[in-house]
């Protein structure tokens, strides 16, 4: 049955995948609808439920980008192997030990990730060096670093694993969209293997928001391989903003 409350729940889950897809942070449309909808529902429940429904768009925008930018193995493997252990772990500290005090901390490199795009007009807008070799400690460290704030706290992964790929592996925007679906991929699988453990899912609910999910990120992928690298940043700013806002109201307003 179409109820009122899976109506808003498919239509925020294709903003999440349309906006994920490209710059991450679908977690800012589909969470708080998911809270919206349904405030008596266990947060376990419903954080598990929105990794189900994010992991499916995700994986879809993973594979619609490996189709036109092609993955280099070197360093997507040992960022996704680290990241998968260290997502697990960052998930497991996080049910024994608050994460509140990570916030002002993450606000503050969220806002200065949003200054590096204004202040470098540059970064990220040129295709990456195949002839030069990146040491292995770059995506092993990525990984695990992105991977653990993915499982410990999580607002602004996908942004944040953007901005590493182009920082560290001199990636374009573009570029670093892709390779970040694919550790996001692989961040998302070991959250849903912990809330697998520890919650339940929403699954009549989850399986109609998969459909509308994965609409949302082929518009995605295909507006970012169409517009290129200065619409991937432009939206990677804006979101990179709206997290920092909502951060801060979470730290010092609320």
């Amino acid at each position: 049955m179409v109820t009122q409350q899976l109506i808003i729940l498919c239509l925020a889950s294709f903003g999440a995948g349309f906006v994920d897809s490209i710059v991450g942070g679908g977690g800012l449309i589909q969470l708080p609808a998911f809270l919206l909808v349904l405030p008596g529902t266990p947060l376990v429940t419903l954080l598990g439920t929105n990794k189900l429904v994010s992991v499916t768009g995700t994986s879809f925008s993973a594979w619609r980008y490996s189709k036109t930018i092609p993955y280099i193995r070197t360093l997507l493997f040992p960022a996704m192997v680290t990241a998968f252990i260290s997502s697990f772990f960052g998930a497991w500290v996080v049910s024994v030990v608050s994460n509140d005090f990570l916030k002002p901390l993450f606000t503050v490199l969220l806002f200065g990730v949003f200054l590096l795009t204004l202040r470098s007009p540059g970064f990220g807008m040129s295709d990456h060096d195949p002839d030069v070799k990146i040491p292995i400690w770059k995506p092993l460290v990525l990984g695990g670093v992105i991977g653990f704030y993915d499982g410990f706290f999580g607002p602004g992964t996908g942004s944040l694993l953007i901005i590493g790929f182009v920082g560290l592996m001199g990636m374009t925007f573009v570029q670093g969209s892709a390779y970040a679906k694919m550790i996001n991929v692989t961040t998302n699988v070991a959250a849903i293997l912990l809330f697998v453990m520890k919650g339940t899912f929403l699954l009549h609910l989850a399986f109609p928001m998969m459909i509308f999910n994965v609409a949302g990120a082929y518009l995605g992928v295909k507006l970012a391989l169409i517009k290129g690298n200065k619409f991937v940043r432009g939206l990677l700013r804006t979101i990179v903003l709206i997290t920092v806002i909502k951060l801060s109201y979470e730290v010092f307003l609320k």
